[in-house]
Formats: C-alpha cells, structure tokens, sequence
C-alpha cells in the first residue's frame, strides 16, 4: 500500500510540476503579448487620437456654420420673393390703367376724373418701385431673349412693344413682348 501511495505521490507531483511549468509559460507569452508600449509612443497615439477629434469638432462646427448660412439666404429669399404671384396678378392692373391713358382724346385730357386716374397710376408705379417691382427697358434697346419675348419681326434691336415686362428685385416676373427689327 505504501508503494501504491509513493506512484500516486510522484504521479501528482509530475503532474503539478507540469501544470507549474504550463502556467509559468503562459505567464510568459502574457508578459510579452502585453508588452506596454513606450511613453513616446503612447503620448504619440494620444495626440493622434486628439488631433483626429479635433478635425472632426472642426468640421462639424463648419457645417453647422454654413447651414446657419445657407438657411438665412433661403429665407431671406423666400421674403424677397414671396409677394411675387400677387405682384404678377396685379401688373396686368397695372398696365390696363396705362393703356387707357394713352388712349384719350383731347376733351377727355381736361376732365378732373382723368387727373384722378393719373393719380392712382402715379400711385400704383410708386408702390411697386418700392417693392423692388421694375419696368424692364425695351424700345430703342438691343434685343434680349433673357427679359424679352419677340412677337414679330426680324432683327436685333426693338423697335416697339406690344406688352411691357416687369422685374422683381432683378427676377424676371413678367417678360416683355416686343416686335424686333433693324
């Protein structure tokens, strides 16, 4: 029983020396896997890791700067803009109260009603000017297919128009119609 007893102590005792030796081993491989690297290298990885945080607040902090640009110009086009539908339905007023001046005889020149309706007109043309509303130019001018739509004729000056055109704070609203010649 003895001898028994001894096979099984030097059986255990091989077995734990090599478990030890395992576990020293693996302390080993951990020690060298582990390997922390140098101070410099750390500081370096650090200010890498700053630097690529840095650029993105950056970044981030310009885009946010040109959407706060880019929606005040929308917006402040949106109320430069936005009598444009009523200022188109209204020229049409506009221009039927010129026509009919134009077309008066001379008894009609003297009559106080007529003196009242310039009036008005004088009026009107001052309210739109004030809101940015303008005649565009056309006889005498060189044609211009951006403002201008040509009824008739050939040529590149204007020689008369049909229906005046009107801009909006420099838009186009209303292009005038000309007739063309040389």
């Amino acid at each position: 029983m003895k001898k028994d007893h001894k096979q099984h102590d030097a059986s255990t005792s091989s077995a734990q020396d090599t478990s030890i030796g395992s576990a020293q081993e693996m302390e080993k491989d951990e020690v060298t896997s582990n390997k922390k690297p140098s101070t410099d290298e750390a500081v370096a990885s650090k200010c890498a890791n700053c630097d690529d945080a840095d650029n993105k607040y950056k970044r981030a902090l310009a885009d946010y700067s040109n959407l706060l640009k880019r929606t005040a110009k929308e917006k402040e086009e949106f109320f430069k803009y936005s009598n444009e539908q009523l200022i188109v339905e209204m020229i049409p007023v506009y221009d039927n109260l010129k026509t009919s001046l134009e077309h008066t005889d001379d008894q009609i020149e003297k009559s106080a009603w007529l003196e009242g309706v310039k009036y008005v007109l004088k009026q009107f043309k001052s309210i739109l000017e004030s809101i940015g509303v303008e005649e565009i130019k056309t006889v005498g001018e060189k044609f211009d297919h951006n403002t201008m739509e040509a009824v008739s004729g050939e040529g590149e000056m204007v020689v008369k128009e049909g229906k005046p055109g009107y801009k909006l704070n420099g838009k186009v609203i209303v292009p005038a119609r000309v007739i063309v010649g040389n």
